[in-house]
């Protein structure tokens, strides 16, 4: 999503975030970091690198006037004027802190950044990113002591990924700034994306994209699966991947006709898609572009593997839609009183 290779840190602070549920408290930093050249060198990809391949871009939110959003807010005043960087720095931990309302909630570092010079789209931005770091890591230290070496373990921040971070784009579409998310730790999501952040997903080709595939692979889990078995599931699937590969719009009702052989289903579909806005609060459009960056991660998290009880795996390929139907047939055996996969092939592989 984003290009680091010309962005540079203008600005970095450090403080540390309690959790107000069982009564650690805040600790803050009066100055931004001096970072010596090497220590520079590792910080600047180990904060962005995360944004990199991140897919999709969040707009921030608010029940009544997104002015109202405190992230939002402190932002632009960081945009605007950044002699008010370390008061402002303190302002978000603090608005962080207010979020920990579970024991589970981690205390940890939180790193506040300026950017300059992040490449978004075609072109250069300023950014402010915003990282928690919760997780450190035991490391061994060496150390000379009375002409000899001697080591210790201590703990430390692995410069691997980040624990969770955000990245502001000082730029701005339809629906608002343009903002960054990575969640590494996921027990507690609803404490980053909604409580602290209040973000959510704009209303795009990549939200379309997405809400669509979701619908088609939970629509086969609890409907074609249980009711029609993993062959039928699993074409299904593959052929809505294929279908969104070869269609840079997608029509529902061209769909459906191109998908579903059996009338029933589509009747099926149509009744499940109704459920599925309902307890999802979701609006599946009726055409849309479909968006390549988020096929691409969608299609990562659909399975198409047959699971049978007998301890025995049947795995598909997702992009031959039309292998199951011809390379593989379903059937009761009577004497045996089981059900039966059988597999044309050629040749092992």
């Amino acid at each position: 999503m984003i290009k680091r290779q010309k962005a540079s840190i203008k600005s970095c602070i450090i403080h540390k975030v309690g959790n107000k549920f069982n009564g650690t408290k805040n600790a803050f930093s009066n100055d931004p970091v001096d970072f010596d050249e090497a220590t520079y060198n590792l910080m600047l990809p180990y904060l962005l690198k995360p944004f990199v391949s991140v897919a999709e871009s969040y707009r921030f939110h608010h029940h009544s006037d997104v002015g109202l959003n405190e992230i939002n807010t402190y932002s632009d005043q960081l945009f605007s004027d950044d002699s008010d960087f370390v008061d402002l720095s303190k302002h978000i931990v603090t608005h962080l802190f207010e979020q920990s309302n579970s024991a589970q909630i981690k205390t940890g570092d939180v790193l506040i950044c300026h950017f300059e010079n992040v490449q978004y789209e075609d072109y250069f931005t300023d950014a402010i990113g915003i990282f928690k770091i919760e997780n450190k890591t035991e490391f061994f230290q060496t150390y000379l002591e009375q002409n000899s070496y001697d080591i210790l373990v201590q703990k430390g921040i692995q410069a691997k990924k980040v624990d969770k971070g955000c990245l502001i784009l000082n730029t701005s579409d339809m629906e608002g700034k343009i903002v960054l998310s990575v969640d590494n730790n996921t027990y507690d999501t609803q404490y980053w994306i909604k409580s602290f952040l209040n973000i959510k997903y704009p209303d795009d080709s990549n939200q379309h994209t997405k809400n669509c595939i979701e619908l088609c692979r939970e629509f086969s889990k609890e409907v074609l699966q249980p009711n029609y078995g993993g062959q039928e599931q699993s074409n299904f699937l593959a052929k809505t991947v294929d279908f969104f590969k070869e269609n840079e719009i997608v029509n529902i009702e061209t769909f459906k006709g191109e998908v579903f052989d059996e009338e029933n289903h589509i009747q099926l579909f149509e009744d499940y898609k109704k459920i599925y806005e309902t307890d999802n609060k979701v609006l599946i459009r009726n055409q849309f572009d479909v968006s390549e960056i988020a096929l691409k991660k969608q299609k990562q998290k659909i399975k198409t593997e047959i699971k049978l009880d007998t301890n025995i795996q049947i795995k598909l390929d997702v992009d031959a839609p039309d292998a199951s139907a011809e390379y593989l047939e379903r059937g009761y055996d009577d004497e045996k009183k089981m059900h039966f996969y059988k597999v044309f092939f050629n040749a092992e592989s």
